[in-house]
């Protein structure tokens, strides 16, 4: 008798490698890949497309939105899910942090999408997912970049007020304390400009960039390195006091389209938040990689999506880590 190893057996060892072969290396060590729904759930990123395209047609602004949800997720205890997260008797929801309170919003589009995956295969795609997939499609049907998304997070049981105030970068963030928190998710200086380019769509409301037009440094000074200009009509709709919520496009050019003139408004200093132009007049090689994405738009999309994935990878919950919950909005019930 042969003691060699039976064809079908080295057969089935090859392919129980492929997956994590094809996988991004994730922070927390989990093996997350694009094809983890093939089998358990093949038509999982058609729905999501699919859904995700009618809430853009309807709301291109929804782009935006479904991105940063995605964002302000994975900067939390990693891309969990825990930003979907309703208050209940065990968890205070990080909806109400300052970051997301009356900002945060596309929670119903991804109801949408839970409800017709569970339709089609219950418990099986988590919410994780969801999001890095619902950001992704938004991406490309507003002319941005494309990725395979490496997919198999896990959704957790909890979530983190605390951590929502304290590791997503704020609007007012010096250049250093933005660069850190990146680091902390294990992310670098080119994954915070890259994916600072997100801006190039969405909204920023009036009270988080005020202090920009009256008294940046607490000193009843506006803030010079903005452009006076277009700091003069900021100031029409985002008066001294009151109209807190006045919403404005964080880029005036293309404001509903994914490409790199976000940079170019860097480079005139007509970037809208501080947290945008200190990209450029603070850190030597944070400006030159706005100068080379303003003036290479290809390097920009190729940039960023490597920057997505890596994000997407930060400390998922994989194996039998969480759960796969079947509402976005609470746990499962035990």
């Amino acid at each position: 008798m042969s003691k060699t190893m039976p064809h079908y057996i080295i057969v089935f060892a090859v392919l129980a490698l492929v997956p994590c072969s094809l996988s991004s290396k994730t922070v927390g060590g989990g093996c997350l890949y694009p094809q983890f729904y093939d089998r358990s759930c093949p038509n999982a990123q058609e729905i999501v497309k699919n859904v995700v395209a009618k809430a853009v047609e309807k709301e291109p602004r929804m782009a935006a939105s479904l991105l940063r949800l995605h964002f302000h997720d994975c900067f939390v205890k990693g891309c969990d899910a825990s930003v979907l997260l309703d208050s209940s008797e065990s968890i205070i929801s990080e909806k109400r942090s300052n970051p997301n309170r009356n900002s945060a919003r596309g929670f119903d589009v991804i109801d949408k999408i839970k409800a017709a995956l569970e339709k089609e295969c219950p418990q099986t795609v988590s919410c994780a997912d969801i999001l890095a997939l619902a950001a992704r499609d938004s991406t490309v049907l507003i002319g941005g970049p494309s990725w395979e998304v490496p997919l198999g997070r896990r959704d957790s049981k909890g979530a983190s007020l605390s951590g929502s105030n304290n590791n997503i970068p704020a609007p007012n963030n010096t250049f250093q304390t933005i660069l850190t928190k990146f680091k902390l998710q294990g992310l670098d200086i080119v994954d915070l400009v890259a994916l600072s380019g997100s801006h190039t769509i969405g909204n920023a409301r009036c009270t988080s960039f005020r202090q920009r037009l009256y008294h940046q440094s607490g000193n009843a000074q506006p803030d010079y390195t903005l452009d006076q200009a277009y700091a003069s009509q900021l100031r029409a709709n985002c008066p001294r006091s009151g109209g807190d919520q006045n919403l404005f496009v964080l880029d005036f050019v293309s404001p509903i389209k994914f490409d790199n003139s976000y940079f170019k408004n860097l480079l005139a200093n007509k970037g809208l938040l501080n947290s945008d132009q200190v990209l450029f007049t603070k850190n030597g090689v944070s400006s030159e990689l706005v100068k080379a994405y303003a003036y290479n738009q290809e390097l920009f999309f190729e940039h960023f999506a490597k920057s997505m994935v890596k994000m997407g990878n930060i400390s998922p919950l994989t194996g039998k880590k969480g759960e796969i919950r079947m509402n976005c909005r609470k746990v499962n019930i035990a």
